[in-house]
């Protein structure tokens, strides 16, 4: 009897250690799938650069001044309007316009404005190309975004036939978008790498500014002259597994909000003709209000993808306190985003915008130095301005491999874009395509709240 039952228990235990050699390895299979499923749909920014305009594009504030005085096209008051929007733009004497814009009176003919586009793309392409060891011919998908300016042949045309790109490559060009284009674009090209596997992807932004000058009296439109510059950036996707250990970052999350089925959000940057017939695009006063309620949106949905559970909880339990309770004291919890991301990237599309964002997510100086810093030298480049925030994290030696950084843009229609990347290889500060590299020592700088005109 002891003997038999002996042999039943070791049968018993030899049983359980089956099912359990059987459990473990049907989780180790369930972790593995979804460990590659992870991976399998990657995106990768192996490399971008920025447009590094040179000395003799400058624009200091005294020459434009100057420039606008003896254009002979604005009136006393406009004058006037123009300088005190300069002095208090936040942008410095080092930001660039392009060479047709220096002559008097402006060259602004569509072979000028060509001209422009190709002296900001053509040497920057080349560059890039050849730094990072890449074949023209091995590049799948292109993506350009240039808002206001869009000939024929596209830009987009211009790249593949200077660079020499196949005749099977999957070329974009996209107008219209506003500041948030850029990041649009990525958006585009992420959609595309997803469908087409083993793929490399440029991504080019930019904007014209040749013919885009706004000669009129309405001071609405007048704020686009001070505050747009040169500017623009290309960025190497991938998501071919031999890519995987020389990216930079890899894409988490991209998150696109259009308010456009809003009357208010729609108009308030709109290009348009004045009364005497001239065009220019028009900012509305509720801009930065705008602004702010599409940050909100995007924010909300972006929130449960990246805060930590402690941040959700808190801001779960105040909506519950406020719409189920409706207790009176109670406000509704604004997140900390700051415990999802080691650095931020905010469009530099002027003083207020990068003041706006700060006040709404709580940011410190030193988390919106790099947006502020970029447009004191650079000034608003558009769709490429989150990039010159990030050259500068990077000059400045800040970002390490596993930190997250939330680029965010804003454009008109009215759009607000998110882009989340992860840092995944150590950085260094010493690019030789980093525009901020040379004079990094010189920056922070104090931004004073009205500068000498």
């Amino acid at each position: 009897m002891e003997s038999f039952l002996v042999k039943l228990c070791s049968l018993t235990k030899t049983t359980i250690s089956i099912h359990s050699f059987h459990f473990l390895a049907a989780c180790a299979m369930i972790f593995l799938v979804l460990y590659l499923l992870s991976r399998r749909n990657q995106v990768f920014l192996v490399d971008f650069t920025c447009y590094n305009p040179p000395n003799c594009l400058r624009a200091p504030i005294s020459a434009f001044i100057e420039h606008i005085e003896r254009s002979n096209k604005f009136s006393q008051e406009s004058i006037d309007f123009q300088t005190k929007i300069h002095s208090r733009s936040g942008i410095g004497n080092e930001s660039c316009l392009p060479d047709t814009l220096h002559h008097l009176p402006p060259s602004v003919s569509l072979t000028d404005s060509i001209e422009e586009v190709q002296t900001i793309l053509f040497p920057m392409a080349e560059d890039f190309l050849l730094k990072n060891k890449i074949s023209p011919k091995s590049i799948d998908i292109l993506v350009v975004n240039c808002s206001i300016f869009c000939p024929t042949p596209s830009i987009s045309s211009m790249i593949v036939k200077r660079i020499g790109l196949g005749s099977n490559i999957r070329s974009y060009n996209l107008t219209g978008m506003g500041c948030s284009a850029g990041l649009l674009s990525v958006s585009l090209a992420k959609d595309l790498l997803k469908i087409h596997k083993n793929s490399l992807a440029l991504v080019v932004s930019l904007e014209s500014l040749t013919h885009n000058g706004y000669p009129g009296k309405v001071k609405s439109m007048l704020l686009t002259n001070t505050l747009f510059r040169s500017g623009g950036t290309i960025i190497l996707l991938s998501n071919r597994k031999q890519d995987r250990r020389r990216a930079k970052y890899v894409l988490q999350h991209l998150v696109r909000i259009n308010m456009g089925f809003d009357d208010q959000s729609y108009t308030c940057v709109f290009q348009e003709n004045d009364e005497e017939g001239h065009v220019g695009v028009s900012l509305s006063r509720r801009t930065m209000h705008i602004a702010s309620n599409a940050l909100r949106t995007n924010m909300v949905r972006l929130g449960p993808l990246v805060l930590p559970y402690s941040e959700k909880i808190r801001y779960l339990w105040s909506v519950f306190l406020q719409r189920v309770c409706a207790d009176p004291k109670s406000k509704q919890y604004i997140p900390d985003f700051k415990k999802a991301f080691e650095h931020f990237c905010i469009h530099s599309g002027g003083r207020a915008v990068i003041d706006a964002v700060e006040d709404n997510l709580s940011l410190s100086e030193e988390d919106v130095e790099p947006s502020r810093m970029a447009l004191y030298r650079f000034g608003n480049t558009s769709s490429s301005s989150v990039w010159y925030a990030l050259c500068y994290l990077e000059a400045k030696g800040r970002v390490k491999r596993g930190d997250r950084v939330w680029q965010i843009a804003f454009g008109s229609g009215f759009k607000c874009n998110s882009a989340v990347w992860k840092c995944v290889s150590d950085v260094h500060p010493t690019c030789s395509l980093n525009p901020w590299s040379d004079r990094i020592h010189l920056y922070p700088v104090e931004v004073p709240e009205i500068l000498d005109t």
